[in-house]
């Protein structure tokens, strides 16, 4: 349920008055979760049609939020290591995203999409 602001999504609680969870918040564990993912190199991919642009801000910027009632879709894009196997990695990160979110919050994950923007390579020093 929607109260106050748009981004705003009330919780299920055992207590006499209401709780409340931003959309940023949402974001905020779901971009957390995904970085403890081995072979993610972080969040920082954003996309403006087929342009990528880095974006130098909090880790919820690349992380979207819609909420239902008590439902939750999320899509994030991610940066992955060099060498890692993408399968792996993205589906790992969709199961840690939907535990996080829904260990924390109560409220159910219907879908966790994740977009591979980047690929971070290391240099080695001469």
């Amino acid at each position: 349920m929607k109260e106050g602001t748009d981004d705003m999504t009330e919780i299920k609680s055992e207590g006499g008055g209401k709780v409340l969870i931003s959309d940023e918040i949402l974001a905020s564990i779901a971009g957390k979760a995904a970085i403890e993912v081995e072979g993610v190199a972080g969040l920082g991919v954003h996309y403006a049609g087929n342009k990528a642009i880095r974006k130098h801000k909090p880790k919820s910027v690349n992380v979207a939020v819609a909420v239902s009632g008590q439902n939750v879709k999320l899509a994030l894009a991610i940066t992955i290591q060099m060498g890692a196997k993408l399968h792996e990695v993205s589906k790992e990160v969709q199961e840690r995203v939907k535990t996080a979110v829904e260990t924390m919050t109560g409220l159910n994950v219907l879908e966790v999409n994740v977009r591979i923007g980047a690929v971070a390579t290391v240099r080695q020093k001469a």
